[in-house]
Parts: structure tokens; sequence; C-alpha cells
């Protein structure tokens, strides 16, 4: 089966991998219009902790409402920072809980797919059940990296911060990963495409 990647990296590992097909900035993942399952990456600087320090375009934040949309529409897996803003926003469901179109939230760790912060991340899931999850790997002890600023923070006893570039990354076995566990998502059972709008619509901040 083949998976929609969006809001890729123009160097994303996802490009490497078999029956993929990426959005990145030159494909412009607004334009998706299924059918496939879908990975997505929406910008996260505008509903992050730092977000009173970010500069997103003045659209930014609606791509990641928009991605909520497309999981909802066409199964698959969505990705964002563990703190982000957007669950609450959207009314995405809490780990444990299942909102009406079946999605469910987990809480995973990069560092088990070899990332060298942890990066605790949120995955909000539509469209097959949590038992039919693949297994994720365990890894035990600190990442050796941290993501965050200097600011504050004594370097000698620190660890050390990682670089700019790998703050978007995502590693190439979490790549595979979430495109094995989108493949396994089905279209949402509920709701039309009509229905789905208007949920949108009815759940966008101001």
């Amino acid at each position: 089966m083949t998976v929609a990647v969006l809001f890729a990296r123009a160097d994303s590992h996802y490009k490497a991998l078999p029956d993929v097909d990426v959005y990145d900035i030159d494909r412009d993942a607004r334009t998706y219009d299924g059918p496939h399952p879908v990975v997505a990456h929406p910008p996260c600087r505008g509903w992050a902790t730092l977000r009173h320090k970010a500069k997103p375009r003045a659209d930014e934040r609606n791509l990641a409402r928009l991605a909520v949309a497309l999981v909802r529409e066409f199964g698959g897996v969505l990705e964002h920072p563990h703190r982000t803003t957007l669950w609450e926003a959207q009314r995405l469901p809490a780990v444990g809980q299942r909102d009406a179109f079946g999605g469910f939230t987990m809480v995973i760790d990069q560092n088990w797919w070899g990332h060298r912060a942890q990066k605790r991340t949120r995955l909000y899931v539509v469209g097959c059940e949590p038992t039919q999850v693949p297994p994720p790997p365990l890894v035990l002890g600190e990442a050796t990296h941290t993501v965050g600023l200097w600011s504050g923070r004594d370097k000698s006893t620190c660890r050390p911060s990682i670089a700019k570039h790998e703050y978007e990354h995502t590693p190439p076995e979490l790549a595979a990963w979430l495109v094995e566990l989108a493949r396994r998502c089905k279209t949402a059972p509920v709701g039309s495409s009509e229905a789905l709008r208007t949920n949108e619509k009815e759940n966008t901040d101001v």
C-alpha cells in the first residue's frame, strides 16, 4: 500500500523508502487529495513551547489543522512535539481516550529509533486499533544529547544540544516505523468529507 508523507523536508529520509509518496515544500501538501493514508509532519513552531519567539508565516498554523483533517479523512498518523498546543486547540484525545473519529494518541521518544536526543513526541493515529500499532523499540537510559537552548545552563555540566537540522529530521528507522503504522490504517469510518470539514471549523481556535 502506498503512503503519502505530508510536510516533509526536501532532504527527507522518507524519499528513500519504497511505495512512499512524499510531499515536500515544492509539491505542497495543501494539494493532497487522497486516497492513501498519510504520515503528517505539519510545522510546529507556531504551536510549540517557544511559539511566542517564533515567526511563522501567516497561514502556517492552519497547516496543522489541515493535517488533522487529512488524517481523519484518509487514515494515518500526525506527528508533533510532546508539548504542542495543537491537541487542546483541536480537541484531540488524551492518552487512553478515543475521539469521534476513532483516533487515539500515543507518546513516543525518538531516541528509541536512534535520535541523539530524547525528543518526546505525540502521535495522533486514525484508522487502526492500538493493538495494530507496530511494536516500538524501547531504549533505556538517557539520550546523549538534549533539545534546547544553552541559555541559563552550565555547558560544562550539561549534555550537548543537538544541531539545528536535527530538530526537523525524522530518524530513518522512525520514518520506516511511521510508514508501517500508516499502512495499517484505513480510511476513518466516521463521517463524510463535508462532515470532517464542519468538525474542523467547529474545533478551530481563534
